[in-house]
């Protein structure tokens, strides 16, 4: 009787046919509620939807999303799982190798970084993206003479690539080829003139060939476009410390103190001011202070930001 029914209805009962629908159907409901939950802002829940989805059909998008999510939780290890599991999945999908290198860039694995930017490379020879994060890796890795031969190519295929011009002047800078710098750094303030990053360097440039006046004047702009620049505020206060002008040091630091009360590398540079100044216990006080809110930066700061130019501003990707 059933199967008459089911012939004349001209539904035949397939139950694999079933599960597999119902399969596709719970997998749809939590691709799009693990969607929904990232827009709110709902991570944990985005997670779990996303996972459960994965589980029933290994699906490109929905990695792709659930990457996302990692990194923004800085779960960089299980992005960086699922990035390869995505380039095993379509190998010929140069954006995926790319996050990949970001990520790894992210965890400091510079050898896995290169090797990532060259598969994009493989894939699309002309890709700048591809050639700037390759240039990257092997600045990771100190070889400054390829990376800039690597940026070099990522400009010639973009000449208003700010990020590869920005990075291969900074490499031009510790080789102290202080000319080809600045021509990069020309062409980056030709296009915007109050690029922060471009602006301390030239005034680490001037610095170091003996232009102070200029280098104060660039590192005060930046302090005034943005006085959240902690970069601008420390370039400054060394370049005062350096010229014995210890009571404009000072004063600069209260600032920046007074912007961002955890400021370690602001406290251990005005204990310095005030240890040169005579205030023995008020540079005591810094010191520790500074100690107290981040040790490892400190114990490390004056090679950091003595000797070289800024720390590299990692928001470039927008991954």
């Amino acid at each position: 009787m059933g199967f008459l029914k089911s012939f004349f209805s001209g539904k035949a009962e397939n139950p694999e046919a079933e599960k597999q629908k119902n399969e596709q159907k719970n997998f749809e409901i939590f691709k799009y509620d693990g969607m929904r939950a990232q827009r709110m802002g709902r991570i944990d829940y985005a997670i779990k939807c996303f996972t459960e989805a994965l589980k029933i059909q290994d699906d490109f998008e929905t990695m792709g999303y659930l990457v996302q999510v990692y990194i923004q939780t800085g779960e960089l290890e299980e992005a960086r799982k699922l990035l390869e599991r995505m380039t095993r999945l379509e190998s010929g999908h140069a954006t995926a190798y790319l996050t990949l290198a970001n990520v790894c860039y992210m965890l400091e694995d510079y050898p896995a970084m290169a090797d990532a930017a060259q598969k994009a490379i493989g894939i699309e020879e002309g890709n700048a993206m591809a050639h700037y994060l390759l240039g990257k890796a092997v600045d990771g890795q100190g070889d400054g003479l390829m990376c800039i031969a690597h940026l070099t190519k990522a400009i010639v295929l973009k000449d208003d690539f700010t990020e590869a011009r920005l990075l291969r002047a900074e490499a031009l800078y510790k080789m102290q080829q202080y000319k080809e710098a600045m021509e990069d750094i020309d062409a980056i303030l030709a296009q915007n003139a109050d690029e922060e990053s471009a602006l301390l360097l030239r005034g680490k440039i001037k610095e170091a060939t003996g232009d102070n006046e200029a280098a104060e004047a660039d590192y005060s702009h930046v302090t005034d476009l943005n006085p959240f620049n902690e970069q601008a505020f420390l370039y400054l206060g060394q370049l005062y410390i350096e010229q014995k002008k210890l009571t404009e040091a000072i004063a600069l630091f209260d600032e920046a103190i007074e912007l961002n009360p955890n400021f370690a590398q602001a406290y251990h540079e005005r204990g310095r001011a005030k240890l040169l100044n005579g205030d023995k216990d008020g540079s005591m006080e810094d010191m520790k202070k500074g100690l107290e809110l981040n040790p490892k930066e400190v114990q490390n700061f004056n090679g950091l930001y003595n000797n070289q130019p800024g720390g590299r501003q990692t928001d470039i990707l927008g991954l």
